[in-house]
C-alpha cells in the first residue's frame, strides 16, 4: 500500500487543510458510529471501536466529537450504514479494493463505477482482485516509539507475521486471529499505537510510469473524496520523481 501512502501524503500537503480535516473527521465519526451499534459502546469491550477511536486519536479528532459519534449509535433516529465492498481495475492493471458505508448503496455504487469510468478503470464482481491482497492485522506506532531492532524483536515474541519501518512508522502485519494478541502486547511495551485495525495488504505491487501513476492517484483521490467511501487499498507504487513532482 505504498502507493496509497504516498498519495495521503501528497493530498494533506496540497489539499485545502480545512475542507479535508471536515470530511475525514465525518468519516470517522460513521466508523465509529456504526462500531459502536454492531458491539459494545465500550472501547475496551469492543475492538471494532477501540480500532475505530484509536485512527480517531491519531488525526486530533477531538474528545467530544468521538463521544458524540458512540452516543449517536444508541439513537432512536440514527441513520442505518450498509458495509459495502468494491472491487475493480485501475489503469495500468492496478488492482483496487474500496470499503464504503452507505445509506444508499444504489447511488454508491453508481458513484464508484463512474469514478473508475471516468480514469480509464473498471469496476469488476467483488472477488475479482481480492485474492491479490491479502486480508491481515495492521498494528501501527510512530518510529519514535520504538528503535527497529526494538521494535521487530517485540513484534516476532508477540507472534507478528512481518514488520515494515521507515523515518515515520513501525507497520506490524499480524493474522486476522492474532491481531488482538499481538496489539495488546506490544502496547505493554511501547505505548497505544496509532492505528490497529483490518487492511488488505496487496501481495505484490506494480511500479507505475508517472503518466499512469497520475491516472490511479486521480482515481483513488475520486474515491477518497467520496463521503460513503472508508478505505482504498490498491496495488501500486509510484516512482519518487512523481511524488517529488505532485508535492512541488
Amino acid at each position: 500500500m505504498a502507493g496509497h501512502s504516498q498519495f495521503k501524503n501528497i493530498m494533506h500537503k496540497k489539499g485545502k487543510q480545512d475542507a479535508i480535516r471536515s470530511k475525514l473527521f465525518s468519516k470517522l465519526a460513521r466508523e465509529i458510529t456504526v462500531a459502536a451499534k454492531l458491539g459494545l459502546p465500550d472501547p475496551a469491550m469492543n475492538a471494532r471501536l477501540r480500532a475505530a477511536v484509536l485512527a480517531a486519536r491519531a488525526e486530533n479528532m477531538p474528545k467530544d466529537n468521538i463521544e458524540r459519534a458512540i452516543k449517536k449509535a444508541s439513537a432512536a433516529d440514527g441513520e442505518n450504514y450498509d458495509e459495502v465492498r468494491y472491487e475493480g481495475y485501475a489503469s495500468g492493471g492496478v488492482a483496487v479494493i474500496v470499503e464504503a458505508l452507505t445509506d444508499n448503496r444504489n447511488r454508491t455504487a453508481g458513484e464508484v463505477r463512474s469514478y473508475f469510468t471516468k480514469v480509464g478503470g473498471a469496476l469488476a464482481e467483488t472477488g475479482a482482485v481480492s485474492f491479490m491482497f491479502d486480508h491481515v492485522g495492521l498494528v501501527e506506532f510512530p518510529a519514535k516509539a520504538a528503535s527497529e531492532e526494538a521494535m521487530l524483536e517485540a513484534a516476532i515474541e508477540a507472534g507478528a507475521d512481518d514488520v515494515q519501518s521507515d523515518a515515520e512508522t513501525h507497520q506490524i502485519y499480524t493474522s486476522l486471529e492474532s491481531m488482538r494478541d499481538v496489539s495488546q502486547s506490544l502496547e505493554a511495551k511501547f505505548g497505544e499505537p496509532t492505528r490497529a485495525t483490518l487492511v488488505w495488504k496487496p501481495q505484490n505491487t506494480i511500479l507505475l510510469d508517472d503518466e499512469t501513476g497520475e491516472k490511479v492517484l486521480r482515481l483513488i483521490g475520486l474515491l477518497e473524496d467520496n463521503d460513503d467511501v472508508q478505505n482504498v487499498y490498491a496495488n501500486y507504487e509510484i516512482s519518487d520523481a512523481l511524488v517529488a513532482r505532485l508535492e512541488a
